[in-house]
């Protein structure tokens, strides 16, 4: 039939991940520590543990793991930053719009299909950012500085986007690509905190308890646990697909911040967020269904 066998515990590893990923926003706000040094410290955590408990993550970096790793970081420094300046809604919102570009490159790059049902979703998941993006946003305390927060926070969705496909690229054809995505993972994770080393190194020795247990709290649960999750997951589960699963995360990133901030989030951004979530089940229902019917045809 061709039709991909349909994966249910793939997609509820995916879920996982972008569960835990949906905490960060809120979790980033609380540390009083800048971006760069929240990005920097919670990448090296990070990249630690899972070093430590994935014995698959130990094997050699080569340039395909290195290459994915390097839109990994880049995505990883920008979300913080984007988050530190803008509100956590708008910046995960943003980084959402990663499954515009896996929708547009996919096909190219990993030589996915892209049915005419995918074209609804995504028009359906544009509809949730054009929403979220007519809302009415306003610097305050926990988000000084909408305009740069907002560019960085493009800036995530299209390396996001990359990153996914990069993801799906490693775990899809391991023989072919020389290790997994959790190699790609770690030294991403390596990378971001050479990146940020020389603006985060004067004042570590400055911050508080407070803060290191808030970004080792990050490293754990919002980086490493997700991407284990994440790395078994995608094996299995087109990216385009994927992408669309880990919207999950921006559907609930406003209501953490909201709950622990009181950050103000507009109404459109509210349906924005629900149109999304809706757009990520009927692309798994529709999947779940095809691959139902492809077996009953057999």
């Amino acid at each position: 039939s061709g039709e991909p066998a349909f994966d249910l515990r793939a997609r509820l590893d995916l879920a996982a991940a972008a569960l835990l990923f949906s905490t960060g926003g809120a979790a980033i706000k609380l540390a009083d520590a800048n971006g760069w040094q929240v990005a920097g410290l919670r990448s090296l955590i990070a990249a630690t543990l899972l070093w430590l408990t994935l014995p698959r993550a130990r094997g050699p970096w080569n340039a395909r793991i290195l290459a994915v790793a390097t839109s990994y970081a880049g995505t990883l420094t920008a979300f913080v930053l984007s988050t530190k300046a803008t509100t956590a809604a708008n910046a995960i919102f943003l980084q959402s719009t990663a499954p515009l570009y896996v929708l547009a490159l996919s096909p190219l790059l990993l030589r996915e299909r892209i049915r005419a049902a995918d074209g609804w979703i995504a028009a359906l998941f544009g509809l949730g950012l054009i929403a979220i993006m007519w809302g009415q946003y306003q610097p305050q305390a926990s988000a000084p500085n909408p305009t740069l927060g907002n560019g960085l926070g493009a800036l995530s969705g299209l390396l996001w986007g990359i990153t996914l496909m990069g993801l799906r690229w490693l775990t899809r054809n391991p023989s072919e690509s020389g290790g997994d995505a959790t190699r790609a993972v770690i030294a991403g994770s390596v990378i971001t905190f050479a990146i940020c080393a020389p603006m985060m190194a004067s004042g570590v020795a400055d911050m508080s308890f407070r803060d290191l247990m808030i970004i080792a709290g990050l490293g754990v649960f919002q980086v490493a646990l997700p991407y284990a999750f994440l790395t078994r997951g995608i094996a299995r589960v087109p990216a385009f697909s994927a992408s669309l699963i880990i919207l999950i995360e921006p559907a609930l990133n406003p209501i953490w911040s909201w709950l622990v901030h009181k950050e103000t989030v507009d109404i459109a951004a509210i349906v924005g967020g629900i149109i999304i979530l809706t757009a990520s089940l009927a692309k798994s229902a529709n999947e779940r269904r095809r691959s139902k019917d492809a077996r009953n045809n057999e």
